[in-house]
């Protein structure tokens, strides 16, 4: 098998991080209590996962482990949070950990009811199921008939013992005894199906919404209709009332409205349009606080406060995302903190990647805002421009004026927007007029200096802007830059040259200044989108036949071309230091390609197809977007933080599916055994001596056990004191050591004989050194890596001092160094250790020159050493000067 089934899952390069603009679902919200920190909690489904965000400051607390499915209802109680996923729920303890797991359902749970220490569970087929939390097992089991009782609502009555209220489809609702399991009362209804419960702040009195919009104050003592409320949004969808001391009713629907209505007068006092912009999916008053918390499909999460003399609510806090699939996302300036995203909701907002605080939202789009000032919100919506398709953003001049340029969907006109203002710029900027009523603007791009936008059309002209007055300043060609239409327009860092492509095939370069044409190339195929890093001058084409071309912009020639795509390419991004291109295609796979050895490194698949990709200019994540998605997904590089192989991947590669960020990350039996088996690319590579005979290898030995040999006596001289050393009065004990590059503890002497002689021993003195012997050994065996490791432990003094011992006068032999001689040669015939045979060979001549020529023996090994020497070095320099000569030519050669 290739390397694609060995020890490999997934991405090498990239680890899922986390996902950013990700605030709430249709799921309603939970809203809690802590006693110990006297705050509230309210808790918001994302997909698979939750957060909990305190009430108080709207600040993201925790975020809880993901569960194998999304999430489709959930309810809490003063110490778990319950979160059902398919026929299954958990309990989730401190916000983050499943402590307990429910399973008994066949069908998909859709209603949960906190009970004291059991929880109720209602799924599909209306089959009801009460828990033990803590034990997990089953304590009673109610099955309804759907065609006859459906149910739809539950609720716990206050002050009803044992006792649960049920309302179902079919309009009736049924009063349960849960504890002797009996049906204690059913209510017939009013022949509309229930869709929502709410237990009144007065005892016996509970909130029925319904199907047709109708909300009833009935008691449910008494079985008696206090009062009757309707709205014309359609169904009812969640109901809170205020604790305040105000007797308010808020009532949610499909539409996103909110409807007040005031008990005591029995009418509506107001109406919160557009809250949401989709249905309300729940919402609570806080207890004894005027503050309201509604959450919607629409990604928003939101704190009203009720403090106006109208009782009309005001936006307090809020946390909201795109509420519709993103067209575009791109990293804001250069501290890859934030990362501008459009969306088909008509929005452009701006994630931060350090806190959720500092996001921001740049707002809709208006064709006239001070006619919607004027004449007020309600005509908002008609005057909303369309959803942004292609954006461009330079800080460079940010705090003077507008700095992104957007293209919308179907429109001829762009818009600038403003990021310190957080709002719509000043101009649309519009070309001339044309003739054509359906040209559109295709693509645009905004110059290094901030100071001109280029805006590529549908009918094949590219028009320049000033973006601080909004004049037009210049097309590129006479009536059109391409037949075709614009897929792409760019500028270089230095405002020199402008490349435009479009989609006849033709790739152009103009001068930016003066608007003429400097070159023309055909591509292969029609491409789709361009990107240019201008740093480096490379320009990336993503062309229709999934292939993807890399030019440089200097040489105007095609350097790399790509291929293995099965689908359209959607999106490029380069690395910030430009050596990867990573491409993101509707075949649902994100590939890295490493542009100097151009090859591909780095595939893996996702379950979406990614629409979008950036990365970061700091290169610590890669952000993208994917179909039928709403959040901005973060996956770290892994290659800032550990070692990572970037060998090509084989031609049969088969990438894995890889779960998008913050969603279950299973590990298998399988994967923790290919975690204990070093892989080809874990194994760490321990460096031979010598990699290859017939390369030259030097020691590890540091230079100040070599450099200076031939300078040892120079050295002494500077180093000599100019006073002979004083002793102290009291010297302090040190324990006598043995002089050595190595310490070592001198053995006391042992004076038994009192009578001893004082008579030097001559033998003592005439003892030869352990290097001597060695050398003598080796004339002998012909093996000299003993009496070269005995050198190479010994400092500059000890060699000195070996080697002026080897001389006859000083104890040695001829044949001794006849043997170093041997020895030196032995070192330069296996070209290890160089630069030591050098140093030993030059202070050896230093030493026994004078002696050498009058030995016959000496003088021939010498003869040998100097040709040895000569060849070598002769190798070495011829090496040097080729380095040199390429190193001159690539500094002088214009490439």
């Amino acid at each position: 098998m290739e390397r694609g089934s060995e020890g490999r899952t997934g991405s090498a390069l990239f680890a899922g991080f986390r996902a950013l603009g990700l605030f709430s679902t249709d799921i309603p919200h939970v809203v809690r209590f802590s006693a110990l920190k006297r705050r509230f909690y309210v808790t918001t489904c994302v997909g698979k996962s939750f957060h909990t965000y305190d009430v108080q400051k709207l600040s993201l607390v925790a975020v809880s482990n993901s569960l194998p499915q999304d999430i489709c209802c959930m309810a809490a109680d003063g110490r778990l949070v319950f979160a059902a996923y398919g026929n299954v729920f958990s309990a989730f303890a401190r916000n983050k950990e499943v402590v307990h797991t429910f399973k008994g359902h066949k069908a998909e749970i859709h209603l949960l009811q906190p009970f004291g220490d059991h929880i109720i569970s209602v799924d599909t087929d209306s089959i009801l199921i009460i828990w033990h939390i803590y034990s997990e097992e089953e304590y009673l089991q109610l099955t309804f008939d759907k065609s006859v009782f459906k149910i739809s609502a539950i609720l716990h009555p206050s002050t009803y013992l044992n006792k649960i209220l049920l309302g179902s489809e079919q309009g009736s609702l049924q009063l349960w005894n849960v504890k002797s399991n009996k049906l204690l009362y059913t209510f017939q209804g009013w022949k509309i199906g229930v869709t929502a419960l709410q237990q009144a702040p007065a005892v016996d009195v509970v909130a029925v919404g319904l199907r047709s919009g109708q909300v009833i104050i009935h008691n449910i003592k008494f079985d008696e209709t206090l009062m009757k409320f309707h709205q014309d949004w359609g169904p009812v969808t969640s109901i809170s009332f205020r604790t305040d001391g105000h007797p308010i009713m808020a009532a949610g629907s499909p539409c996103g409205h909110i409807g007040l209505w005031d008990l005591e007068d029995k009418k509506l006092i107001n109406q919160m349009r557009n809250a949401h912009s989709t249905a309300i999916a729940g919402l609570t008053f806080l207890h004894r606080e005027p503050l309201l918390v509604t959450n919607g499909a629409d990604n928003a999460l939101r704190i009203w406060i009720f403090d106006g003399p109208t009782g009309e609510g005001r936006l307090l806090r809020f946390r909201m995302g795109h509420s519709a699939p993103l067209t575009k996302i791109r990293y804001y300036g250069q501290n890859g903190q934030q990362i501008l995203s459009a969306s088909q909701d008509g929005t452009l907002q701006s994630f931060s990647t350090v806190h959720e605080k500092f996001n921001k939202s740049l707002g809709h789009g208006l064709i006239n805002k001070k006619r919607v000032k004027r004449k007020g919100l309600q005509n908002a919506l008609s005057v909303r421009l369309p959803p942004i398709t292609k954006f461009a953003a330079e800080e460079a001049r940010e705090s003077d004026w507008d700095s992104i340029i957007a293209c919308h969907q179907g429109k001829l006109s762009c818009s600038t927007w403003n990021y310190q203002r957080s709002t719509i710029g000043a101009y649309f900027l519009k070309p001339k007029e044309l003739k054509k009523d359906d040209i559109t603007a295709t693509a645009v791009d905004i110059t290094s200096c901030g100071n001109f936008a280029v805006i590529g059309l549908s009918s094949g002209a590219v028009d320049v802007f000033n973006m601080q007055s909004g004049i037009h300043r210049g097309s590129f060609g006479e009536d059109q830059a391409h037949k075709g239409s614009v897929r792409g327009v760019a500028v270089d860092g230095l405002n020199q040259l402008t490349i435009t492509t479009g989609s006849e095939g033709l790739l152009k370069f103009w001068n930016f200044k003066n608007k003429i044409l400097i070159h023309s190339m055909s591509l292969d195929s029609s491409p789709n989108m361009m990107l240019l890093h201008r740093d480096s001058g490379i320009l990336g084409l993503a062309l229709d036949d999934f292939s993807i071309s890399v030019l440089d912009i200097e040489t105007r020639k095609i350097v790399r071309e790509f291929s293995g795509h099965q689908g359209q390419i959607n999106d490029l991004t380069f690395s910030p230091d430009g050596r990867w291109l990573i491409s993101a295609s509707m075949d649902c796979s994100v590939r890295t390609w490493d542009l100097p050895s151009g090859c591909l490194i780095d595939s893996f698949l996702l379950d979406s197809a990614p629409l979008n990709v950036t990365m970061s200019p700091t290169g610590d994540f890669l952000a993208t977007s994917h179909v039928d998605h709403l959040g901005i997904y973060l996956w770290s590089n892994i290659s800032l933080y550990s070692v990572v192989s970037l060998r090509p991947l084989p031609t049969d590669y088969v990438p894995s599916v890889v779960m998008l960020p913050g969603t279950c990350q299973t590990q298998d039996v399988e994967l923790l055994e290919e975690t204990i088996e070093p892989s080809d690319e874990m194994i760490e590579y321990d460096s031979p001596e010598q990699l290859n005979e017939q390369l030259v290898t030097l020691s590890l030995l540091p230079e100040s056990r070599w450099k200076n040999l031939l300078n040892l006596d120079v050295i002494k001289k500077k180093n000599k004191p100019k006073e002979p050393p004083k002793v102290p009065k009291s010297a302090p004990f040190f324990i006598p050591t043995v002089p050595g590059l190595v310490p070592r503890y001198a053995a006391p002497e042992q004076n038994n004989d009192p009578h001893q002689s004082k008579v030097v021993n001559l033998g003592i003195l005439a003892q030869k050194s352990d290097f001597c012997l060695k050398l003598e050994e080796g004339l002998v065996n012909n093996k000299y890596e003993a009496a070269l490791n005995l050198l190479k432990e010994l400092g500059p003094s000890g060699i000195e001092t070996e080697l002026r011992s080897l001389s006859p006068d000083c104890g040695g032999s001829v044949e001794v160094m006849q043997s170093f001689l041997k020895m030196i040669g032995m070192m330069l015939d296996r070209k290890r250790d160089f630069e030591l045979a050098q140093a030993y060979l030059a202070l050896f001549l230093k030493l026994h020159l004078k002696m050498l020529p009058s030995e016959p023996v000496l003088l021939e090994e010498m003869t040998k050493l100097s040709s040895q020497v000569e060849e070598n070095w002769i190798h070495l320099q011829s090496l040097f000067n080729q380095s040199m000569c390429i190193l001159n030519y690539i500094k002088s050669a214009l490439l």
